[in-house]
């Protein structure tokens, strides 16, 4: 998150596809100089999925089922599930409220460069099966590198006793054990490659939150993988156009299976 790129946009006014908005980005100025400030950007990991598809030569969702997902017995891991035989979700979101919200008030924090007028493709039904996030669903068809993926409790533990585990699972190495040190470096703004370094947790530990109310962390030193699905937007805003704040809970729920472990060793 330190590339220089904006922090977000609604890409979707400007491009359908993810070659448009690959291209879209590609021409965007840098917001900060690269490396000079750490701004949390998910236009950066939409690069990343671009950037793999252009070295496997495949779609970012095929290249992840082949390679890794089932691979890994991951029977519920998977891009736009709805087209692949799912039919259980958690709904999420009426609509895409609180991105019009984003579009349209400054004071969100996210400034848009347009007419927010310009373009009105916004969903109004309950999101069941559909990512939430808008940059994925209208412009990357729901398969990109920041958003879209599914998955359940269970897989998310395979993927964490992975990392937890420097890339090797059940007998067999996925990824190569440098490649996770590598990963889990702090930089110098304190945090990993693509992960959060949570200070209320033991060194070493890493963790990630999801904007629709997911949490998952890894604590290395007791090989422990934790996993909290919340579907908080499924509640509604308040007042002030927010969504419930979950992060207390999941720092509740990772410090009691983090006490317990240090407890029963």
């Amino acid at each position: 998150h330190s590339a220089g790129l904006v922090q977000w946009q609604p890409l979707y006014y400007h491009a359908a596809n993810s070659a448009e908005t690959y291209a879209v980005i590609r021409d965007m100025p840098l917001e900060w100089g690269v490396g000079d400030a750490r701004h949390y950007s998910d236009l950066g990991f939409m690069l990343l999925g671009y950037i793999v598809e252009r070295v496997s030569g495949e779609p970012l969702d095929r290249f992840l089922g082949d390679n890794l997902y089932r691979p890994l017995a991951l029977r519920s891991t998977t891009f736009n599930p709805k087209t692949r035989g799912f039919t259980e979700f958690a709904a999420t979101e009426q609509g895409n409220v609180y991105e019009h919200h984003m579009v349209y008030d400054s004071t969100f924090g996210y400034r848009y460069r347009g007419d927010p007028t310009a373009w009105n493709g916004w969903r109004q039904r309950v999101l069941v099966g559909e990512v939430d996030d808008g940059n994925s669903s209208y412009a990357n068809g729901g398969v990109a590198g920041h958003a879209g993926l599914f998955s359940t409790a269970a897989d998310l533990r395979v993927l964490l006793d992975l990392l937890n585990n420097r890339g090797s699972y059940g007998g067999r190495q996925y990824i190569r054990p440098e490649t996770i040190d590598t990963f889990l470096e702090r930089d110098k703004y304190q945090n990993y490659l693509g992960w959060q370094a949570p200070s209320y947790l033991p060194a070493g530990s890493f963790s990630h939150t999801g904007f629709t109310g997911t949490y998952v962390a890894g604590v290395p030193q007791y090989k422990l993988s934790i996993v909290l699905l919340t579907n908080r937007q499924n509640m509604g805003t308040d007042a002030r156009g927010y969504f419930p704040d979950v992060g207390p809970l999941q720092q509740a729920v990772a410090l009691a299976i983090v006490s317990g472990a240090a407890t029963s060793r």
